[in-house]
């Protein structure tokens, strides 16, 4: 009895179903309903566009942004790809029950670090080598991008140019990226930048027009359908610049790499309304954002 429950439970959570149910439960009540809305367990956390990162190698980009709840010792994925915490990163502390996404380079063991001594950052430490409650809650199933593998993603693979573009999603600003096999999905609508003024400047793209968010314009439902197709979004959630300042989110986005750049600075992915590069280096004690692969 409690194999064929089992069963059922697995068929209605992958089709929907318009009928009466009756589920017995131990002490012998009965509970009847026309649906049943269930939660599905934790994902996996990945999405589904497949994106080159060098000649050999493809990636997936997680659900969201790194999130971190110091109080419970926990590591999610934003629910959506335009999630953010914004300026509530302010409160980082060892003892915050809040969530922040803002962290120092490399501080997978130490992500509440807020110390303005690039000194203690020395060592990196992937964010991906911890347990990820809706990544598969499994250690080193995750890990951050180098700036070779940034580039490559923006000028290396083919049609580099073309599978990115700035846009606005439910309202947030950022980038869009879409997966080497990328199909417009029936409905949809996508512009690269670089066909709106956006021209490659050897490292980095440059467009003096500051309305380059509005390439693209998406509500959640429409976006939806762009995630379905495998597109990513990078929103521009700002930095925690000097210790617990918070700066510049709505309006530029900051994302960490793998790849230090000297003793104080490691490489990082930037753009805002008419830039974008992945050989800016930045101080190891800013916080920027983080979006792990697999």
């Amino acid at each position: 009895m409690k194999k064929i429950f089992s069963a059922v439970i697995a068929l209605m959570m992958t089709v929907s179903v318009s009928a009466q149910f009756y589920i017995y439960l131990s002490n012998g009540e009965v509970l009847q309903a026309d649906s049943i809305s269930m939660v599905a367990p934790p994902g996996d956390g990945v999405l589904s566009g497949k994106f080159s990162v060098s000649a050999t190698e493809q990636v997936q980009f997680s659900q969201g942004n790194l999130q971190y709840q110091a109080s419970t010792d926990t590591w999610r994925f934003a629910t959506n790809q335009y999630d953010m915490i914004g300026y509530d990163n302010s409160n980082i502390s060892a003892s915050y029950s809040g969530w922040i996404d803002l962290f120092g380079w490399g501080t997978g063991n130490n992500p509440t670090n807020a110390s303005t001594d690039n000194g203690d950052y020395a060592t990196f430490t992937d964010w991906g080598v911890n347990a990820i409650s809706n990544g598969s809650n499994k250690a080193n199933l995750w890990r951050t991008l180098t700036k070779k593998e940034w580039a490559y993603l923006f000028h290396g693979r083919a049609n580099a140019a073309t599978l990115f573009g700035f846009g606005t999603v439910n309202g947030v600003k950022g980038t869009i990226l879409l997966p080497d096999n990328w199909t417009l999905p029936v409905g949809a609508s996508f512009t690269a930048s670089t066909t709106q003024g956006l021209t490659e400047q050897g490292t980095y793209y440059y467009n003096e027009n500051d309305n380059n968010f509005s390439h693209n314009t998406y509500t959640a439902e429409q976006w939806s359908k762009m995630e379905s197709a495998g597109a990513v979004f990078l929103p521009a959630a700002g930095e925690r610049g000097n210790g617990t300042d918070v700066i510049n989110f709505f309006f530029c986005g900051y994302y960490w790499s793998a790849t230090p750049y000297d003793t104080s600075c490691a490489y990082g992915l930037y753009f805002h309304s008419s830039r974008l590069g992945q050989s800016s280096s930045f101080s190891r004690y800013n916080g920027l954002s983080v979006r792990l692969v697999r």
